[in-house]
């Protein structure tokens, strides 16, 4: 018999709100975490906004040592401890220090990169024959399981420890992957989620494929603009976000709070084939994993409240929206509401799943839907799919029951989660 799964942790570093409550309350006013990049306007990006989360030194002391600090250049990995152990010690957990691990208790925790400014600097030192000057860590930074490894070691984790990686997929990946785990029997708990490294070195890439806007660099809180007829690009951002998640028996015993149950969902790949490519989607694929999160779930499409897109402020947001609307069978004012966190953060990459499910278990908790920032202008061919009252453009108070969220990624990946308010009947 399959495990029911549930939610009973959350924790988040992101541009605009680093911890759950600073967190709650930007989303829910519409408060832009994009700002202009000193940095990528040196270095003469077309792009000179980003969302870069603010860490100050005495944050990222309650987290790691003086010692763990020294020599310390993952943005990433940082991100990601900070997000994980918040999402733990709001789970009502403790971190024990005995030496014996917790065997029912693991992680999976993904990304696209790990310490890409460790790399760099590794590559610097080698090449000025200073090979002895990297420190004891550069390869814990460098490997892209060091954040699953970190986490793991610093909780005392036992059960499966690992890192997936998926690109914009990711985050939602490794949530399923938790989930299946527990689902089977496999683990008690999984803290689940991702994270993505800062800076130029990451971003370069997509400055140079012109997929980032270069439009807003004056004003950047105008920059990201999912399904506006104005989108000219995404705006790229970093941070992370997890969840802890667990068998219902499990969480009920220890009286933990339940801020959502995971219905189930589904991950599947378009092949790169038909309308697929490495960096767009193949419909039909797009379309059956919602289709089969549905199922997997055990609900209809007219059951949803509203929808967390994927929606990256690029000129592949009418056809996502026209995917949902195929897979839903749903159009007009009876399509559920929608929206795309990114229009206050940029898109996170492979943080962007997990940052996103955050928000959307933060909507099912708190019975509400967050904003559309910069969407006045509703691009025309949304328009013929669903109605502009289903684009919220203002906070939406709602009781809340079914969310989907789904995400996209390069190399023509999709997964979709489906998650459900807790009711304790």
């Amino acid at each position: 018999m399959r495990k029911r799964v549930v939610i009973t942790g959350l924790g988040v570093v992101a541009p605009n709100g680093v911890g759950v409550p600073d967190f709650t309350e930007a989303i829910k006013n519409g408060v832009s975490g994009i700002q202009h990049d000193p940095e990528l306007e040196r270095l003469d990006f077309s792009c000179q906004i980003s969302g870069k989360p603010t860490i100050p030194d005495e944050l990222a002391l309650n987290y790691f040592t003086p010692l763990e600090l020294r020599n310390f250049n993952a943005s990433g990995i940082l991100y990601g401890v900070i997000a994980g152990m918040e999402a733990w010690k709001n789970a009502g957990l403790t971190i024990e220090t005995n030496d014996i691990p917790d065997w029912n208790s693991g992680t999976i925790f993904g990304t696209g990169t790990s310490g890409i400014e460790k790399f760099r600097e590794s590559i610097y030192k080698i090449d000025d024959l200073q090979t002895r000057r990297l420190g004891s860590t550069a390869v814990a930074q460098t490997m892209n399981s060091g954040v699953s490894a970190y986490l793991g070691g610093k909780l005392g984790l036992g059960n499966q420890v690992s890192t997936n990686s998926s690109a914009c997929t990711t985050g939602a990946e490794s949530i399923l992957m938790g989930f299946e785990r527990i689902q089977s029997g496999l683990a008690q708990r999984m803290l689940v989620g991702s994270t993505s490294d800062s800076g130029p070195y990451i971003w370069g890439g997509f400055d140079a494929m012109k997929v980032c806007t270069f439009k807003h660099n004056q004003n950047p809180e105008q920059g990201s603009r999912p399904m506006s007829s104005s989108a000219s690009g995404f705006v790229p951002s970093s941070g992370a976000g997890a969840l802890v998640i667990e068998d219902l028996e499990t969480a009920l015993e220890r009286g933990a709070t339940i801020y959502g149950e995971i219905l189930g969902g589904n991950c599947n790949s378009g092949g790169q084939r038909g309308q697929g490519s490495m960096t767009a989607p193949n419909g039909i694929a797009v379309q059956k994993c919602i289709t089969d999160a549905l199922l997997n779930a055990g609900i209809t499409a007219s059951d949803l409240d509203t929808i967390n897109g994927h929606l990256t402020a690029t000129a592949k947001d009418a056809f996502e929206i026209e995917n949902w609307c195929q897979a839903l069978n749903l159009k007009g004012k009876d399509f559920p509401y929608i929206n795309s966190l990114k229009s206050m953060v940029g898109h996170c990459l492979s943080a962007a799943g997990s940052i996103e499910c955050v928000a959307s278990v933060l909507e099912l908790h708190h019975d509400f839907i967050f904003p559309n920032s910069n969407c006045e202008d509703v691009h025309p061919d949304i328009i013929k799919c669903i109605a502009v009252s289903q684009i919220p453009q203002r906070l939406i108070h709602k009781k809340m029951q079914y969310i989907a969220k789904a995400s996209f990624g390069f190399g023509d990946v999709n997964a979709c989660i489906i998650f459900k308010k807790w009711n304790s009947i």
